[in-house]
């Protein structure tokens, strides 16, 4: 896969690089993060990547140890580390309070949280196989959904006239 422009912006000396990903992951977590930046309409990689480690990390906090880490093993392992060293157990909370989380983290507003959220969801959605997309989406309550819009595309059943 050839990168868009946009992602064309990771310099030697940015947040991303200085955080300790290797070279060998950079392409794929540069292309994440600026599928995140696109969708999110942020101005920089640096608050794409702020936004996905928000989600990531409150995602991680929610779903568990055990399904964070499966989780964590088809993301770049730039992004993975997002999903690891969370406790044991999966803490139940509402999408609302999901939101608020985020928005903590990231040190943004609900309505950009929000916003950045759904830009991270629906990246994670075409990096993972609809497998695992499924298993996370099992653990999470249907108050969710509103975040993961499109996340699983029902099949579609044909008519005998097609």
């Amino acid at each position: 896969m050839e990168p868009v422009a946009v992602f064309t912006s990771l310099q030697p000396g940015s947040a991303i690089l200085e955080r300790g990903v290797t070279e060998g992951t950079v392409m794929q977590m540069n292309e994440f993060v600026g599928q995140v930046q696109q969708g999110a309409r942020l101005p920089d990689m640096d608050q794409a990547l702020n936004a996905t480690r928000a989600t990531l990390e409150t995602l991680a906090e929610r779903l568990g140890a055990d399904e964070s880490r499966h989780l964590a093993t088809q993301l770049p392992a730039g992004l993975g580390k997002y999903l690891d060293g969370r406790e044991a157990g999966a803490g139940s909370f509402s999408s609302d309070e999901f939101l608020k989380r985020i928005s903590a983290r990231e040190g943004v507003g609900p309505p950009d949280s929000a916003c950045h959220a759904r830009a991270v969801l629906e990246t994670l959605r075409h990096a993972v196989s609809t497998g695992e997309m499924r298993e996370v989406l099992e653990r999470l309550s249907a108050d969710y959904a509103r975040l993961f819009a499109g996340a699983i595309a029902k099949p579609r059943r044909y008519g005998s006239g097609f």
